[in-house]
């Protein structure tokens, strides 16, 4: 029988750093780069790394996740793929939500079907990175590893919010720490060749949340009450098992806060971006939109991406990504702005606000969601601006710097919220 590999995605908890990006939505869900959502990333590296048996485990806001991946990833039953969503369900074992990563597997073991023989590829739904898993599992076999953590070099000052690992002899991991804030326990786990000679550039390993487990050895670790595979599963491990580590050393960005979101999509706008979308052989796939073409009226564009179906008056544009069905008026100017558009068009009425932003406004440093309405003559910048402060309808927050409109929210005529 040959040995079958299940890739398993999660779906992240309730979001609450992207929040108010995940009001209404989990966080793979999240739309990114004008026309595709954060979980075709993890789902995409699984094809095209050769694995099509693809698990999703939710269970926070699910249905706008649900949706999309229905539409996007339709397997011929010839080539007998899928991506499988499995919510948190009461059975006669538990009737609550997924304590963790470790538990949301652990509940669902009984729906892969795997053999003792299988590998489990664990991934998460919130990152950003182009990685061939097919290398790693065959880097795990060849070395008989039993768990292999995939880990990148990253800054000391950087280290705090990732499980951090030191490794020995034959790439065996030796020591691993979830999340240390400790300034003495980041600096015992800088190995020898990533420290800088004057100490400021230190560099340590740190997870990517990218775990490859034999099916016998997960079954083992789960066959307990641990919940978490960072800051539980893998720690006990250590030393127990042969837990190996693969090394990555390219882009790879844990869309873990608004911020982090924010940079992510507008580095797209780069002439050379740190994630390039136009790889040809790595595609992220997404569904087919089979929308017309965007238009634009005496715009001016200055590393500006825009998605198909965009209506656009005679406006000025700076490092902006303009999501699908984007509607904009004339003489707006936008600075830094990604706007991820609308779900639908829709007829124009004399009465209310439209869906998209109306004429004469001016917006810098912001996240408009989708299907935000956003008048005429308005201001929008988080300068001046106290990061954590709503509007008294929470249709305007301010998060980490940035100025975000939630998803169906809506700005009436000559609002001004901070200053330009």
């Amino acid at each position: 029988m040959s040995r079958k590999v299940h890739c398993v995605i999660m779906g992240g908890g309730r979001g609450t750093r992207l929040y108010p990006l995940t009001k209404l939505r989990c966080k793979p869900a999240v739309p990114l780069a004008g026309k595709y959502r954060l979980v075709d990333i993890p789902i995409s590296n699984c094809i095209n790394s050769g694995y099509n048996r693809i698990y999703l485990l939710s269970q926070f806001n699910t249905a706008s996740l649900h949706r999309h991946v229905q539409d996007a990833y339709r397997f011929d039953r010839f080539g007998q793929g899928f991506v499988e969503i499995l919510s948190a369900e009461q059975t006669e074992f538990g009737d609550d939500w997924y304590q963790g990563t470790a538990d949301a597997v652990r509940r669902n073991l009984i729906h892969f079907g795997a053999d003792k023989d299988d590998i489990f590829v664990i991934l998460s739904g919130d990152q950003l990175y182009r990685m061939d898993f097919s290398k790693m599992v065959e880097e795990h076999l060849d070395r008989g590893a039993e768990i292999t953590v995939a880990a990148k070099p990253v800054p000391t000052d950087e280290a705090t919010g990732l499980g951090l690992l030191r490794v020995g002899e034959s790439s065996r991991i030796v020591d691993f720490v979830e999340k240390p804030t400790d300034p003495e326990v980041i600096e015992r786990l800088v190995p020898p060749e990533l420290k800088s000679a004057d100490g400021k550039n230190d560099r340590c390993l740190a997870s990517m949340g990218i775990y490859v487990f034999n099916a016998s050895s997960m079954l083992e670790a789960l066959d307990g009450d641990a919940t978490d595979f960072g800051k539980e599963v893998i720690p006990s491990l250590v030393g127990e098992k042969n837990v190996k580590c693969h090394i990555y050393d390219d882009y790879w960005e844990d869309i873990g806060t608004v911020r982090s979101f924010f940079e992510a999509n507008l580095q797209l706008c780069d002439n050379h971006p740190q994630f390039d979308f136009y790889e040809q052989n790595h595609p992220i796939y997404n569904y087919p939109d089979l929308l017309p073409m965007s238009k634009f009226k005496n715009s001016k564009l200055i590393k500006t991406n825009f998605a198909s179906g965009c209506v656009v008056g005679e406006s000025n544009f700076t490092r902006c990504v303009l999501g699908v069905r984007s509607i904009i008026g004339d003489a707006s100017s936008f600075n830094n702005v990604v706007m991820m558009g609308a779900d639908n068009y829709e007829v124009l009425s004399s009465e209310g606000t439209p869906v998209g932003v109306g004429a004469n406004s001016k917006i810098e440093n912001a996240i408009i969601d989708k299907n935000a309405r956003i008048g005429k003559n308005v201001i929008l910048s988080p300068q001046g601006m106290k990061d954590g402060w709503a509007d008294q309808g929470e249709n305007i927050y301010v998060r980490d710097g940035i100025v975000l409109v939630v998803k169906n929210g809506v700005v009436p005529d000559n609002t001004s919220i901070g200053s330009l």
